[in-house]
């Protein structure tokens, strides 16, 4: 009896860990080679988050990054030293304290995605005209399945949104 065919789930898996993977790499170089300097994994989710959440506090954005209210102010308190966020008081609630990308903060995000860019360009470049679409179709495909499960379905743009370099 010839052996079944791997399942659907475990070529999935494959072909996500191995996305993953080379994704990892492109970001990682292009987070270490940013002209000011290099910023953690956590530092950039946390900024990336802060920039699609405009004005949201502590908690909305421990809820996007899966982190507890303590690991969530510690890494806030780290971006402000830094001069990346700015904390400032809500005007409907002076209670409540809203978080901001400082200038430097929004400098260096576009300084990240800038050198992503120089780092997945030549990828693109080497690929077909073909396979570019199929590329996008594929990734369009994949931002409204991941709304549908981050969201429960409703696809939320503002937390999905695709950001593009300027």
């Amino acid at each position: 009896m010839p052996p079944s065919p791997p399942s659907r789930l475990h070529d999935l898996a494959h072909t996500a860990s191995d996305m993953t993977d080379l994704l990892a790499v492109l970001w990682g170089r292009a987070q270490m080679e940013a002209p000011s300097g290099p910023i953690s994994p956590s530092q950039l989710r946390a900024l990336l988050a802060i920039e699609r959440l405009e004005g949201g506090n502590l908690r909305t954005l421990g809820e996007a990054l899966g982190s507890s209210p303590p690991a969530t102010s510690r890494l806030c308190d780290r971006l402000e030293a830094a001069g990346l966020v700015e904390r400032r008081l809500s005007p409907s609630s002076r209670r409540e304290v809203q978080l901001h990308l400082s200038r430097p903060g929004r400098a260096l995000l576009g300084e990240v995605r800038e050198c992503q860019v120089r780092e997945l360009g030549p990828v693109l470049e080497a690929m077909s005209s073909e396979a570019l679409a199929q590329l996008a179709t594929g990734l369009a495909a994949f931002r409204d399945a991941a709304a549908s499960v981050i969201d429960g379905g409703a696809a939320d743009d503002a937390r999905m949104r695709v950001v593009r370099p300027a």
